[in-house]
């Protein structure tokens, strides 16, 4: 599939319940987060999904010693209480995938895990990141979005593959 062809189903996701983040680090953890901030677009030549994941969270660790992530969104209605789940507890503590019974399927390449079962699946390889600093967010924005100032780090990711199931 191309990767912009379910843009709205992909954002329907996002603004419900979620979708799923896998990153694998270079040891071979495997760690799964919800997310509902996530955008996909063309820059730099390429297809590219950019996610945001907060310097507190056990996932970004692991970001920042991966080199491949994947982003699962579930059907309308499906995968709930996993998003829930996997969007209130730290993978510091809990194999969030074992725990909810998610399986985990190779992706395009030896260090890219996606969950089995989910609508849409960007297999993404990280291109870039930066951290997100207060002096470049509205007022507005850092009130309602960062009131403990812990900014996202946006992570880059060359879309290799978009799948729909």
């Amino acid at each position: 599939m191309k990767y912009s062809e379910n843009f709205e189903k992909f954002c329907e996701g996002l603004e419900g319940p979620g979708a799923f983040l896998v990153v694998e680090d270079k040891k071979g953890r495997v760690n799964v987060m919800t997310i509902g901030w996530a955008q996909e677009g063309f820059i730099w030549g390429g297809p590219v999904m950019t996610v945001l994941v907060r310097p507190s969270r056990h996932t970004h660790a692991m970001m920042e010693n991966a080199a491949r992530f994947s982003v699962c969104v579930p059907r309308r209605g499906e995968l709930k209480k996993e998003l829930a789940f996997c969007g209130t507890k730290s993978g510091r503590e809990y194999d969030k995938a074992r725990a909810c019974g998610l399986k985990l399927k190779e992706g395009a390449a030896s260090d890219l895990k996606y969950i089995d079962g989910c609508g849409l699946v960007y297999q993404c390889e990280i291109c870039g990141k930066t951290a997100l600093k207060p002096e470049t967010l509205s007022a507005a924005v850092l009130e309602k979005y960062y009131p403990d100032k812990d900014l996202h780090t946006l992570y880059f990711g060359k879309i290799l593959k978009a799948e729909k199931f």
